[in-house]
């Protein structure tokens, strides 16, 4: 029975989980020991009322008095009504695995954060007494200008490798609230939203909210298939990407492939969303050039704060044409007055010095020493068992794919029964999913994890194989 109140609320937003948390409840040590408390499902942790026998007949009627008194207070709440565009809405089921399996002590291939040890606390601890002991303090503890402090627009604004004005540029809470706004402002029940099969979760539950109509678009190792986009992007609203190490599968588009893409997206008049959370972390050579650098009348930018320093910072940023911009600022304003004006003014210290030319190297080296480690582990524990997988040149993330037969969401209970997560890839596409397909993150486990956690992946693989029919090997 489920009886943790965490997983049974996963385990109710999200049945495809459903036997990955009873693997979870009934693993020793994991879950199972939970006793019931006032915050459990009663329909699922019955409370424990004490016998009639047991109490004196005052006692008795207190009960059924308070009882009456509940029953009466339910049966007058009111009725709240839901928009219709609630009925298209889930939680993310990646962000809800993650909750719930980092309360378990397994070793976490799945989650898609920046490496802790990167973040620069002594620079980020300086920038905040210096702000505060600035002349400016109190302005950087006021409200601010919806568009954001100009110095950081105008920093973003300098710092992309095309002519941009910082009147283009809106500071948002984090790269997340800028697909946000765009969707508000672009989006109408029904539009049609282009995507990449597969592509990132959370803009799809951000275009899912404004009830889009999304249509994937088919990749390969080099991105998006022009021919494919050409094909569907009739009556589009705009087409959206992560052409830099995207999530999830951590491809760089090449730049043959922007430039086709950009080439149809001119042809049809194809508004493009690009999104570059991943861009600065790349290994040994920068990615090519944004398309926005040759699209700029067709392009929305957006950009983050969030792998590069720290992402409770909640800054990003986008870069719209100046006939959306005002738009998009009005929306800043209902959804939030502006972004956090104390951390602009300590994020903007931060970088006034060249920081970013220091730290950057740091971490793009962090990172790709832990992909190393993880494609070494993969040859070392995987190779042979029919699996395959790339190999990033920057980025967080591995896409790998399982050997014919095997079902990656089907083999997640056996794999944090080991002692091991991933993220299946189904959640990733708006359209047919890849059942073999899951993404492994490098970023936030140590080298030791990575290896014993990808050794632990292949003995389940091998299990599980070993398990097909004979037919089906």
């Amino acid at each position: 029975m489920l009886s943790h109140p965490i997983l049974t609320q996963l385990a109710r937003m999200h049945p495809e989980w459903a036997a990955a948390i009873g693997t979870l409840l009934s693993h020793p040590g994991r879950g199972a020991s939970h006793r019931a408390g006032p915050e459990d499902d009663g329909a699922l942790a019955p409370a424990r009322l004490p016998r009639r026998a047991s109490l004196t007949p005052s006692e008795q009627k207190a009960c059924f008095d308070q009882a009456s008194a509940a029953a009466r207070t339910v049966r007058q709440a009111p009725v709240i009504a839901l928009a219709e565009r609630n009925d298209g809405m889930t939680s993310s089921a990646i962000r809800d695995l993650l909750k719930v399996i980092s309360q378990l002590g397994v070793i976490s291939l799945a989650g898609g954060l920046p490496a802790p040890e990167g973040f620069p606390i002594d620079a980020l601890l300086a920038a905040c007494e210096r702000v505060l002991r600035s002349p400016d303090a109190r302005t950087a503890l006021q409200y601010s200008p919806s568009e954001g402090l100009p110095a950081l627009r105008r920093w973003v604004a300098e710092s992309l490798p095309w002519p941009v004005h910082e009147d283009q540029v809106l500071i948002t809470t984090g790269s997340q609230q800028a697909l946000d706004l765009v969707a508000k402002a672009l989006i109408d029940k029904g539009s049609v939203v282009l995507v990449g099969s597969p592509s990132y979760l959370g803009a799809q539950q951000v275009f899912t909210t404004m009830q889009a109509k999304m249509v994937s678009v088919a990749c390969d190792a080099d991105g998006m298939l022009p021919e494919d986009l050409a094909a569907k992007a009739a009556g589009a609203r705009f087409l959206y990407l992560q052409p830099n190490y995207e999530n999830p599968t951590g491809t760089c588009m090449s730049a043959e492939r922007r430039e086709a893409i950009g080439q149809v997206a001119a042809r049809l008049g194809l508004v493009i969303l690009e999104d570059n959370p991943y861009g600065d972390l790349w290994y040994r050579q920068p990615p090519p050039a944004p398309l926005a650098a040759k699209l700029p009348e067709n392009t929305i930018y957006t950009g983050s704060f969030s792998k590069i320093l720290a992402p409770g910072m909640r800054l990003g940023y986008l870069v719209a044409p100046m006939k959306l911009y005002q738009t998009l600022v009005k929306f800043k304003q209902a959804a939030d007055l502006h972004s956090a004006s104390f951390n602009q003014h300590v994020v903007l210290e931060v970088l006034r010095d060249g920081f970013l030319d220091r730290h950057l190297p740091a971490i793009r080296e962090l990172y790709q020493r832990k992909r190393n480690a993880m494609l070494a582990a993969l040859d070392r524990h995987m190779r042979g068992l029919g699996a395959s997988w790339n190999r990033p040149s920057g980025g967080m993330f591995i896409w790998l794919r399982l050997p014919e037969g095997l079902s990656a969401t089907a083999l997640l209970p056996r794999a944090v029964e080991k002692g091991v997560a991933y993220v299946p890839g189904t959640p990733f596409f708006a359209g047919d999913a890849d059942e073999r397909a899951l993404r492994l993150s490098y970023v936030t486990a140590t080298e030791a994890q990575i290896d014993a956690g990808i050794a632990l992946l292949a003995k389940v693989v091998q299990e599980a194989l070993e398990a097909l029919p004979t037919e089906a090997r």
